[in-house]
């Protein structure tokens, strides 16, 4: 490695890429490609950072792989910063086997986290988990250890587990700090600041207060009976009932749940699971119906009664109710959810990420657009979406969250 490839890589390692480019900015070579592209991507120039590191790749070619899976590397870093989740992404497990084969530890401990950032941005909790797991800790270098922290306190957030995430985000404030990088440091106090914001709304016998995620976890850890309009599961204690694929039988238990322990008119219940302003013969047929399915998801923690009015809510072993509502409940909370992170997503991450198909993502937006709530900028595959403004309390309840362990 000649003199000024050397300054320029200890100028990106301390985060000044002005410095960085100062002796390479004109060079075509390989290695001066691949160290100006991740100048530009610090600088912000994603699209010509990428662009530079993809030449560079190139020019290694077959005969340098080891130089190729690096560029790969540092391409899929760039990739998740600009919420590319798809193609950008597939090569990123076999220059991680490509690196670690070659004995370049520290970049196939830094694949291995952009593997479970990956993961974790998706919803893909346990997956990320092992990905963590597998990490050799010790072979990070200081800001891509911080990035780990940080995904591990997201795991934490997303799975209701108040102390490690904590810890997670304490560790990453202490070694941002060390690196003098401010820009770490911001993203470590915008996540603590995440963390530390109210997180859900709690609705009990006719009132409302605002929870702490730690609240949350003592919430659900209790024996009340929990209706959970966040993860769309009633739960009470270690009884998990998921109504994920079954929004009827949500919105009527909801509408039960938050009038308890009185009971709740048919006409109410008409309108709160069908829409139904008007009542006719089918629609309390099928009232009817809904009840009875009910019913059966509920047997292993509640009773429906039937009234007069209409039915009530009745918890085995005396339990009382609450309802853990989302922060907002607007149409379209969980794609501003994802939005709300500050960066700027397509359409197809988005999709990606909440396992629907880009077309329904893309309805949400143009008529998030229409609210004047998020906004677009470029055209075709390069166009992105970022949240007009960005809320200031934590979505994560109503993150994807993929498999049972939540």
């Amino acid at each position: 490695m000649d003199l000024l490839i050397a300054e320029a890589a200890r100028a990106l390692a301390t985060g000044d890429p002005l410095a960085a480019l100062k002796g390479i900015a004109l060079r075509q070579d390989a290695p001066a490609l691949a160290l100006r592209g991740i100048a530009m991507a610090q600088l912000g120039d994603l699209p010509r950072a990428r662009e530079l590191l993809r030449g560079a790749a190139r020019s290694f070619g077959p005969t340098n792989p080891l130089a190729s899976a690096r560029c790969i590397v540092a391409d899929a870093e760039i990739a998740l910063v600009s919420r590319d989740l798809g193609r950008s992404l597939q090569a990123l497990p076999a220059a991680q086997a490509t690196l670690a084969a070659a004995g370049d530890r520290t970049n196939a401990a830094h694949a291995g986290y952009l593997e479970a950032r990956r993961l974790l941005l998706i919803g893909r909790l346990d997956e990320a988990e092992a990905v963590l797991d597998s990490i050799e800790v010790g072979a990070l270098p200081r800001p891509s250890a911080v990035g780990r922290l940080l995904v591990v306190a997201g795991l934490s957030i997303r799975r209701i587990r108040t102390e490690p995430a904590k810890t997670a985000l304490e560790q990453a404030g202490q070694i941002a700090e060390r690196t003098g990088i401010p820009s770490l440091s911001a993203e470590v106090d915008q996540a603590v600041r995440a963390f530390e914001a109210p997180a859900a709304r709690l609705l009990a016998q006719g009132g409302e207060r605002w929870l702490r995620l730690d609240e949350v976890e003592a919430l659900l850890a209790s024996d009340i009976l929990v209706v959970d309009a966040c993860r769309n599961v009633v739960r009470a204690g270690a009884i998990v009932v998921s109504l994920g694929t079954r929004p009827i039988l949500l919105a009527l238990l909801r509408a039960l749940a938050e009038a308890w322990p009185a009971d709740v008119s048919r006409e109410t219940l008409l309108k709160r699971a069908f829409r139904a302003q008007h009542a006719d013969d089918s629609h309390r047929a099928r009232l009817r119906v809904e009840i009875g399915r009910l019913r059966e998801a509920l047997e292993p923690l509640a009773a429906l009664n039937a009234t007069r009015r209409g039915f009530a809510l009745q918890p085995h072993a005396e339990r009382n109710v609450a309802v853990l509502a989302p922060p907002t409940e607007d149409d379209h909370a969980r794609v501003f959810a994802l939005l709300a992170d500050g960066q700027a997503w397509s359409s197809s991450a988005l999709a990606l990420a909440l396992d629907v198909s880009t077309r329904t993502i893309q309805r949400a937006l143009e008529e998030l657009a229409l609210d004047g709530k998020v906004e677009s900028f470029g055209r075709g595959r390069a166009c992105r979406w970022i949240a007009t403004n960005v809320p200031g309390f934590p979505t994560s309840l109503l993150l994807p969250v993929v498999g049972a362990s939540v």
